[in-house]
């Protein structure tokens, strides 16, 4: 092949920005040939696309390399195997699944690893998060003793929680700002710090909209060696705040308002503790120059390295397995919040998903507003 052929599954407000860029030839080699809505309307947007109501009806075309899906999230984990399994290529959007235990599943189906399989964790081309990694993973931050992240400018109105059904219940999304707004910084996290031993979760459920989810959350992350973090965000804050602090061996880094501030100790701070004879000292300090010079291609640039896997082996910047534990870092705080304890990790797929289906059976989709048609089967921008 010399370009891939797209078709998009889930063609609300996330698929058509998607199809919207695709369309403008900002991908290069990929061409989007169709989209999949339940709802007409959607598809008469884009009429240049053939347009199928279900996917089946897309599999049974033969007109796709390779899908993305963009649908409301229980059904990224059914969509996702059944387009493994019809041969295609397939980039689901984030959260791969609600759960672990779906996301297990999901994983599983990818069999033939000759079919590229990704997520779209578009955080991960950032250059400023990329510049943070590459200190930790280096070394020269020196082991990381403490991580705060407070992530509180994911402001939404009522407006918003009202625009479907669906939205913000448990049914219908499967949690609240952890399974929606935050995958993103959740996938960051582990990626940069990696996996924590113990999760504790501290949730307040419709603390300022009249949901039925989490839309504030603390949560508080032990490691194997020492290590220990906080994450904090809601859905309610505004103006809100974006602010990651690292405070490491070698130093201290604070990324905000698109500025990375790394004041490195020219000893490292345990060394300099153990061997200083001044009881007030503390290690000298350097300002080291961190730059990025944009937020990175973002959406397109995961796009764009889908379809160069695809065409040329390039290796994937977001596999879709490693979409596993974001999900599991947001089912740990939930089910620490929902249990009052700690949660230990790797957390058991079969808990939390009993522990959901509860929440599942008591769930009330909210009544939509007159105005509004969003299809049940279409997914609106985050």
């Amino acid at each position: 092949m010399d370009k891939i052929r797209l078709g998009i599954i889930g063609f609300g407000g996330m698929g058509q920005a998607h199809a919207k860029n695709l369309l403008a030839g900002k991908v290069a080699r990929c061409e989007l040939v169709a989209a999949c809505d339940a709802v007409e309307a959607n598809l008469q947007k884009f009429p240049q696309l053939r347009g199928f109501a279900t996917p089946e009806e897309l599999f049974a075309a033969k007109c796709c390399d390779a899908v993305l899906i963009a649908t409301p999230h229980f059904a990224h984990t059914s969509l996702g195997i059944a387009s493994l399994e019809a041969g295609l290529h397939v980039l689901v959007e984030k959260p791969i699944s609600v759960h672990r235990a779906d996301a297990e599943r999901l994983i599983a189906a990818h069999k033939n690893k000759k079919q590229v399989f990704a997520a779209m964790f578009n955080q991960r081309t950032d250059p400023y998060y990329q510049a943070i990694r590459t200190l930790i993973q280096s070394g020269e931050l020196g082991q990381v003793r403490r991580v705060q992240w407070t992530i509180t400018n994911w402001f939404r109105t009522h407006a918003y929680y009202g625009m479907g059904g669906w939205r913000a219940t448990w049914k219908g999304e499967g949690g609240g700002v952890l399974l929606n707004q935050c995958p993103h910084n959740l996938d960051l996290f582990q990626w940069m710090f990696g996996m924590p031993q113990r999760v504790t979760g501290f949730c307040t459920f419709g603390r300022y909209h009249d949901i039925e989810v989490e839309d504030d959350v603390t949560a508080y992350f032990e490691y194997a060696d020492g290590t220990t973090a906080t994450f904090i965000t809601s859905t309610g804050e505004a103006p809100g705040t974006n602010r990651l602090e690292i405070a490491a061996e070698g130093g201290r880094i604070v990324y905000e308002d698109d500025k990375i501030t790394f004041t490195k100790n020219t000893v490292p701070m345990s060394e300099f503790s153990k061997t200083s004879p001044e009881a007030f000292g503390r290690p000298a300090t350097i300002n080291v120059p961190v730059s990025a010079p944009d937020h990175g291609g973002q959406h397109i640039a995961i796009l764009q390295n889908f379809t160069d896997a695809i065409l040329d082996g390039a290796a994937l910047l977001s596999p879709a397995e490693e979409g596993i534990h974001s999900v599991e870092l947001a089912n740990s705080i939930l089910l620490s919040a929902w249990t009052g304890k700690a949660v230990e990790l790797p957390l058991d797929g079969a808990v939390y998903e009993a522990a959901l289906n509860q929440k599942i059976a008591t769930s009330k989709p909210k009544a939509k507003p007159a105005v509004q048609a969003v299809a049940d089967l279409s997914k609106s921008v985050v």
